[in-house]
């Protein structure tokens, strides 16, 4: 490789904490490491790069943390960064420390954040996707996906045994406020009745419907996956409905919350942060700036972080259409 772009970089994460980031900073730190760049990890975001809370990262600062869910640097939203003042001291403290490239990781508003840096003051920026909801353009998939998938997945699982002993029906909220990935993922795989997501034009007639069909096959317990996200109401008012419509149904209603985004990453999470971490550094050696690093069809890719923010991953409609023909 030819001489690098950047002499010294930081790190940092930012937004809501996925399984992974730990994974991904590691391979930030050993890659830079590798290439003789130094490297500081950045605490709690852009208020870290605001309030000068850097810290010299090496080899043995990232040690066993591959595992681990959340993020050894924290993770905040930054007020005060939105403002031109905010920016104004993060600079400051960059050029203080000589930091020439940043990595920041995190979903849409960290990207957001990276993007006017780099405009307002040219320090090169490469973003790395970390958010469970999937929905960042310019990747298949971000870094935490994979595990609260899984973890909804497995939560839906150990509800359904509840439903089945006591032929209930259970409406089951899964993260998602803007995007139905894990609601229609998890709820295909655990063959939910009914997946309620913002991508689809739901109505309750067609969940009645459905309800009116799993009785003329004998089904005894449901379960409806609804993302957080969905517009026909909260979870509590479409089971409220479902109980007039249904006065004989017992139902339950589950909210899984912030227990999908916590945990030990998945082995394909881990696999996605160490290979996107690795290509954040990379990028930044090679001149890349205001471009996010991701994974299509398993090859490494650079999308513009304008594209990355306004741009937003489809649904598959094969998997909607195939969760209604297994549902019943």
């Amino acid at each position: 490789m030819k001489e690098s772009a950047v002499k010294k970089i930081a790190v940092l994460t930012s937004g809501g904490d996925a399984p992974g980031m730990n994974a991904a900073l590691r391979a930030v730190v050993r890659t830079a490491n590798y290439y003789n760049i130094e490297c500081y990890g950045v605490r709690e975001g852009y208020n870290g790069l605001i309030h000068d809370d850097f810290l010299k990262m090496g080899p043995r600062s990232v040690k066993n943390i591959i595992n681990q869910g959340g993020t050894i640097l924290k993770s905040a939203r930054s007020v005060e960064f939105r403002t031109p003042e905010g920016r104004q001291k993060a600079y400051e403290n960059c050029v203080k420390h000589g930091v020439d490239g940043l990595v920041c990781i995190g979903g849409d508003g960290t990207f957001t954040g990276a993007k006017i840096f780099y405009e307002e003051f040219g320090i090169r920026v490469i973003g790395v996707p970390g958010t469970i909801d999937n929905d960042i353009f310019g990747t298949d998939n971000t870094i935490g996906y994979d595990t609260a998938l899984n973890t909804a997945m497995e939560s839906i699982d150990k509800i359904r045994d509840t439903a089945t002993s006591h032929n209930r029906v259970f409406f089951v909220e899964v993260m998602g406020r803007d995007a139905g990935f894990i609601a229609l993922n998890s709820g295909l795989a655990t063959g939910a009745l009914d997946i309620l997501i913002p991508e689809k034009k739901d109505s309750r007639d067609e969940l009645f419907a459905n309800f009116r069909k799993a009785e003329k096959t004998g089904k005894a317990s449901s379960i409806v996956v609804v993302a957080e996200g969905e517009k026909q109401g909260s979870i509590y008012d479409l089971a409220d409905l479902t109980k007039e419509e249904f006065p004989d149904y017992d139902i339950r209603v589950t909210i899984l919350g912030h227990i999908q985004r916590g945990g030990s990453p998945s082995c394909a999470d881990r696999v996605l942060a160490s290979r996107l971490g690795y290509g954040a550094v990379v990028g930044l050696m090679e001149g890349k700036t205001n471009v996010m690093a991701g994974m299509r069809s398993n090859d490494m890719v650079y999308t513009p972080i304008e594209d990355a923010i306004k741009k937003h991953n489809e649904i598959n409609k094969d998997l909607l259409l195939i969760s209604e023909i297994l549902a019943i």
